[in-house]
């Protein structure tokens, strides 16, 4: 399904298959012969995604983008199923395994691969080649890889980086749920006035 978001539509690629299941919304451009799968949602929230060519979205996967964090996936990238991509930089030949999650500003280069349920956090720049691996964390820059029983020691790297502002807007200290709730409340309800240009 395309929609059209605050005025923008979504610009297809003709030799591009969008899933009849998939979503695709606002700001978005699908590159040649990309392909995005049955359950997968592009929802660009005021910042736009890009996707270059061969491009494959697998099922129940999302990537977003919001007004201050834009999406851009390269050429012959792949996205596993139930991943989740949001606001970040993805350069060509990258693999996104399986429940891997990939969070704002974060940078993976050429030829990176996360792997299944990996994560890597926010502001976070993987080099090219780089491997993260299965249930491992990404943090920093340079990052450094984490297996997830270290928590103590991500904190440590992640605290500094302020998700709270950087995603909600809100420094930690006044980082209420009601506050950012609130605040996603009103920046979603953008969506009340959505269109839907297509059913594929």
């Amino acid at each position: 399904m395309l929609i059209s978001h605050n005025g923008k539509a979504p610009v297809i690629h003709p030799s591009a298959f969008i899933a009849p299941t998939a979503t695709i919304c606002g700001d978005v451009t699908i590159g040649p012969h990309c392909r995005v799968m049955h359950g997968a949602s592009i929802i660009a929230e005021g910042g736009r995604i890009e996707f270059g060519e061969h491009g494959i979205v697998f099922e129940n996967a999302v990537v977003r983008s919001t007004a201050s964090h834009f999406a851009t996936i390269g050429n012959f990238c792949l996205i596993g199923p139930n991943a989740h991509v949001v606001g970040c930089s993805v350069e060509d030949e990258v693999f996104i395994a399986t429940g891997a999650a990939i969070f704002h500003s974060a940078r993976l280069g050429k030829g990176a691969e996360v792997r299944v349920h990996a994560v890597v956090h926010l502001h976070t720049r993987i080099e090219p080649g780089a491997v993260v691996p299965v249930g491992w964390v990404a943090v920093g820059n340079p990052a450094r890889l984490f297996s997830p029983d270290r928590h103590e020691e991500i904190w440590e790297i992640q605290k500094p980086l302020n998700f709270p502002l950087s995603v909600y807007g809100f420094d930690r200290p006044q980082a209420t749920m009601e506050k950012i709730t609130r605040r996603l409340s009103e920046n979603l309800g953008t969506h009340i006035d959505d269109t839907v240009i297509q059913k594929r």
